[in-house]
């Protein structure tokens, strides 16, 4: 399967670095290009791409409201965001969060991490760098989003509230099933009720309400 790739930055010379290390992966192909967030915005509900790799800091429309206007278009609820910055502590990182973000890429990654972050976030899992992810939801937790309906917390069983801390620390479906002991088609069905429960979008969301409610590790 081909995951289809949007490139939004302002910085003309990012993007082409970031299309040629992409495009080095035949599974991966980029689908368009945009310099502010209005053509972001524009450029995904044309192309439908599977990610977006969303530039935080761009003229017209930042990032943040760029990636709050897909991610609240019903018609683009596939569409996962990824947001690109400079610095892992910049608060913009925060804010691309809570709005929707699936996660978030250093601009310095190498490589392998790039096209491994595009997949991995297409096949639904969050994208939060473990170095730094403790720092990003506690200030995401600060703001929002909203608290998760304490009965919709009391209604997870202990197995589900067991998942959902192994989400919290950041370890994909495979990881998760050899910590628990289960199987990854089980671990699939388990996060896809915890989304259901929580009335999260993805993964990103519940990781953030593993974190209001204490369950992270």
């Amino acid at each position: 399967m081909t995951v289809r790739v949007l490139l939004a930055d302002d910085q003309e010379l990012v993007r082409a670095g970031l299309r040629a290390l992409l495009e080095r992966d035949p599974t991966l192909a980029v689908v368009g290009e945009a310099a502010d967030g209005v053509a972001a915005v524009a450029l995904t509900r044309r192309h439908r791409p599977d990610i977006v790799l969303m530039d935080l800091r761009m003229p017209v429309c930042d990032g943040i409201e760029a990636t709050r206007q897909i991610v609240q278009d019903q018609n683009l609820s596939p569409v996962r965001v990824i947001a690109l910055t400079t610095y892992g502590t910049d608060q913009n990182v925060f804010a691309a969060i809570r709005a929707g973000a699936a996660g978030f890429l250093l601009k310095d990654c190498g490589p392998e991490e790039l096209r491994r972050a595009v997949k991995l976030v297409a096949t639904g899992e969050a994208l939060l760098s473990p170095a730094v992810t403790r720092r990003v939801m506690d200030a995401a937790i600060g703001a929002g989003p909203r608290p998760v309906d304490a009965s919709a917390l009391a209604g997870l069983t202990e197995r589900e509230r067991d998942v959902l801390a192994e989400v919290a620390a950041g370890l994909s479906n495979n990881e998760i099933a050899a910590a628990l002991h289960l199987s990854p088609a089980t671990v699939r069905t388990y996060v896809s009720r915890l989304l259901t429960k929580l009335n999260a979008r993805d993964r990103a969301q519940l990781v953030v309400h593993a974190y209001r409610a204490g369950l992270a590790h």
